[in-house]
C-alpha cells in the first residue's frame, strides 16, 4: 500500500515533528494541510481508516495549539489517530459495527491526557469487529492488508493504528490488547508495538473486549516514541483497575551478571515465510547486545506453562467477559455483529459461574509456575507471531489462522505482564519477522530501555521504519520512560565496590552502575582498625576542598528505594549512610563515619581510594606465625 498522499513530507518520528517546529519554522496548518483539505469526515479508500478528521475538526483543534506554550506541551501539534473502540469526544466510536455506533461526549482518559499535551486526534482506525481477532479482515469497513505485502493479514486487532504508523501517515497511533492485538500488528509491520502493563494506563472510555485484561497499547516507529507517549498517558484516573502491579526499576538484569534472556526451547515458526533462519537471526542479535556493560546469555525454557495459560483465555469462561458488552446486540440484532466474531463470543453460554472460578482458581496455579520462569531468567524474548497468513487463507479458515497468531501471545495480559514488540529483520519472503520481550508486570520502564538498545543496534544496521524505506534518526541514549520503582543514588566507597567481599548486598538488592568515579577534593579516607571485612571510613575535612582534603575513589549505584532499609541494617558502627559530594558537584547519599571510628585509624588518603590501598597492603609481605 502506498502513503496516503500529502502535499510536502511529513516528519516521521516525535523528534522530527518537534524539530519541524522547533527549528524549521514550520506551522500546523502547512504539516497537516492533508487533513484541512479533506471534503468530509467520511473514510477514504484506504481500509485503515474508519473515519478521518474533517477540515473543521482538525482546524479547531489547530487553533487550540495558539493557547498552549509549545516548550511545556511535548506534543504540541503532533498528529495520532485512534483505534475505533477507544472514545474521542464528537466522533462516533463503532468498534467496527456500524449498528453498536455511538458519540461519546468526553474523550477516553488516555486521548484527553495526549490532546492535553498538545496532540491532534486526525482519525478513528479500523479493527477486527469489537476487538475480537489477531488478523485485521473481521471488519465491514474492509480488510486491512499487510503494509508491505498487500497478499497477506496486517494483523489485528488494531490493524488500522498499524497500518497508518507503518507508512508515516501519523507518529503514533493507539491500540489496544487483550490477547495480542497491540503487538502481533507491529510485528506484520515492522514498528513498535508497547504494550504496557495491565492496570498502568487509565481505561475510561475504552470499550472492553476483556475488561479486566485490556490495556491500550502504542504503535510507533520507534521505541523512544511509544515510550513517551505510554509515559504522557500513564497513571490512575480514579476509574476501576482490575490488576495492580508496582513499578519496577528501569533497568534488565542483576549487577555484574550476564542479561538471562530466556527463548523457548523448541520456537514453532514458519519456514516458507522464512521466519526459522529470521529467528536465528534475531538470537545472534540478542549476543551481540550489551546492557550497560551486563553480557547477555541465551536460556532455552520450556513454555507449556505459558501455553497452559494462553488456553484459558478462549477455551476458558474470559470470553464471557466479550459477552457482557455485546449481550443486547447479540439478542436484538445478531446478524449485524460479523458472524466469526459472534460464533467467538457465543462460546459464553458453554460457561456458568461455577466454570468461571474454577478457571480463576486454575489461572492462580498456573500463575505460581509461570512466576518461577522468573528465577532463571531476566527477560522472555519470543517471536512476536510464528507466521502471517494471507488474505485468502484468512478467509478459508478464519478461526484456524487467527488462533496460530496468538502463540507466544494470549499468555501475557492473564499473567499481568508487560511486553514490548520491536522490529527484528525482513523475511526471506519479504515480510517483516519481529520479536517481543516480556517481563514481569512493572517492568515497563525497563523494556523501553531494553529496546532503545535494541532498535539503535538494528538501525545501525541499516533497517528501516514501517515501510517508509527510511533509516530514520540515531535512537536516543535517554528517552522518557514510563514511571519506574523509585530509586536512591548511592556512593560506595570500600568493602561494597566490584570486586569486594560486601559487593553481593548491592547485587542481592538489584542496583545497578551509574558511575565510577572521585568525590570532591574535601575529603579524607581512613583504614578502620578490628574491621571484618577490612572497611574504610570516609570523613569530609573542609567545606570548599583545599589542601587537606582529596578526591577519593568512589562507586555510585542507583538501589531500588524499597531496598534501603534492609541495606542500612546490615551497616555497622561507626560507619552510616551521609551525603557526600562528588566531582561533578552532585550531592549524593554514601558512607560516612563518626568522627570517633576514626581514633586510632590509618590515614590512607594519598592512595586515592580504597581498592588501590588494598592492592597495596595485598602486595606486602605478611610477618611468618610465631610457632605454638
Amino acid at each position: 500500500m502506498s502513503t496516503h498522499p500529502h502535499p510536502m513530507p511529513l516528519p516521521l518520528t516525535l523528534a522530527d515533528w518537534q524539530r519541524a517546529y522547533r527549528e524549521g519554522g514550520a506551522d500546523p496548518h502547512t504539516l497537516l494541510a492533508d487533513w484541512l483539505t479533506a471534503p468530509d469526515a467520511s473514510a477514504s479508500a484506504d481500509p485503515a481508516w474508519i473515519l478521518r478528521c474533517d477540515a473543521a475538526c482538525v482546524s479547531a483543534q489547530i487553533a487550540r495549539l495558539a493557547t498552549l506554550d509549545r516548550a511545556s506541551h511535548p506534543l504540541w501539534g503532533v498528529p495520532f489517530a485512534v483505534k475505533d473502540n477507544i472514545d474521542v469526544a464528537g466522533l462516533p466510536t463503532t468498534a467496527a459495527c456500524p449498528a453498536f455506533a455511538f458519540t461519546p461526549t468526553q474523550h477516553a482518559s488516555v486521548v484527553q491526557r495526549l490532546v492535553d499535551a498538545g496532540a491532534i486526534v486526525v482519525g478513528k482506525t479500523n479493527l477486527d469487529q469489537f476487538a475480537t481477532g489477531l488478523v485485521g479482515t473481521r471488519s465491514p469497513y474492509g480488510a486491512v492488508p499487510n503494509t508491505f505485502d498487500a497478499a497477506f493479514v496486517s494483523g489485528g486487532s488494531s490493524s488500522g493504528s498499524a497500518s497508518v504508523v507503518a507508512r508515516g501517515i501519523v507518529p503514533f497511533a493507539l491500540g489496544t490488547d487483550t490477547a495480542g492485538s497491540g503487538r502481533v500488528p507491529a510485528g506484520f509491520n515492522h514498528i513498535v508495538g508497547l504494550k504496557p502493563t495491565p492496570g498502568s494506563v487509565p481505561m475510561q472510555g475504552v470499550l472492553p473486549a476483556c475488561r479486566t485484561l485490556d490495556v491500550v497499547s502504542v504503535f510507533a516507529l520507534t521505541v523512544a516514541d511509544a515510550a513517551q507517549v505510554m509515559a504522557l498517558m500513564a497513571g490512575p484516573d480514579g476509574g476501576p483497575v482490575f490488576q495492580h502491579h508496582a513499578p519496577r526499576p528501569a533497568w534488565l538484569g542483576r549487577l555484574g551478571q550476564p542479561l538471562r534472556v530466556g527463548v523457548p526451547a523448541t520456537p514453532e515458526v514458519d519456514a516458507a515465510l522464512g521466519f526459522d533462519k529470521a529467528w536465528a537471526q534475531a538470537l545472534a542479535q540478542v549476543q551481540q547486545l550489551t546492557q550497560a556493560g551486563f553480557a547477555t546469555e541465551l536460556v532455552p525454557i520450556d513454555m507449556r506453562p505459558l501455553f497452559d495459560v494462553a488456553r484459558l483465555l478462549y477455551e476458558g469462561p474470559w470470553v464471557a467477559e466479550r459477552h457482557t458488552v455485546l449481550q443486547g446486540l447479540m439478542a436484538a440484532q445478531p446478524e449485524a455483529i460479523d458472524p466469526v466474531v459472534r460464533a467467538v463470543v457465543a462460546q459464553a453460554s458453554q460457561h456458568d459461574a461455577t466454570a468461571a472460578f474454577r478457571a480463576r482458581y486454575a489461572l492462580e496455579d498456573l500463575r505460581l509456575r509461570a512466576e518461577r520462569l522468573w528465577d532463571g531468567i531476566d527477560v522472555l524474548m519470543v517471536p512476536t507471531a510464528p507466521t502471517c497468513p494471507t488474505l485468502a487463507e484468512v478467509a478459508a479458515e478464519p478461526v484456524l489462522r487467527n488462533s496460530a497468531l496468538g502463540r507466544y501471545t494470549n499468555f501475557v495480559n492473564l499473567l499481568g505482564w508487560a511486553a514490548l514488540a520491536l522490529p527484528s529483520s525482513i523475511g526471506a519472503r519479504g515480510l517483516p519477522f519481529g520479536v517481543t520481550f516480556i517481563a514481569p508486570g512493572g517492568s515497563d520502564a525497563a523494556l523501553a530501555d531494553w529496546g532503545l538498545r535494541w532498535q539503535s543496534a538494528r538501525q545501525a544496521e541499516g533497517l528501516t521504519l514501517g515501510a517508509t524505506g527510511e533509516v530514520g534518526p540515531a535512537m536516543p541514549a535517554k528517552a522518557p520512560l514510563p514511571a519506574a520503582a523509585p530509586t536512591l543514588a548511592l556512593a560506595v566507597v570500600g568493602a561494597h565496590l566490584q570486586g569486594m567481599p560486601l559487593h553481593g548486598q548491592l547485587v542481592e538488592r538489584g542496583c545497578r552502575l551509574l558511575a565510577r568515579t572521585r568525590t570532591a577534593a574535601a575529603y579524607r579516607l581512613f583504614a578502620l582498625p578490628g574491621t571484618v571485612p577490612p572497611k574504610p571510613g570516609l570523613a569530609r575535612v573542609t567545606a570548599n576542598g583545599g589542601d587537606d582534603g582529596v578526591a577519593i575513589e568512589v562507586e555510585v549505584y542507583e538501589m531500588p528505594l524499597d531496598a534501603v532499609g534492609s541495606f542500612l541494617a546490615l551497616i555497622p558502627s561507626p560507619l552510616g549512610l551521609g551525603t557526600v559530594e562528588l566531582a561533578d558537584g552532585l550531592w549524593v547519599k554514601g558512607f560516612i563515619c563518626e568522627p570517633a571510628g576514626l581514633v586510632g585509624a590509618q590515614d590512607i588518603s594519598h592512595h586515592g581510594g580504597w581498592r588501590a590501598y588494598m592492592a597495596e597492603r595485598n602486595r606486602e609481605p605478611q610477618a611468618p606465625h610465631s610457632p605454638a
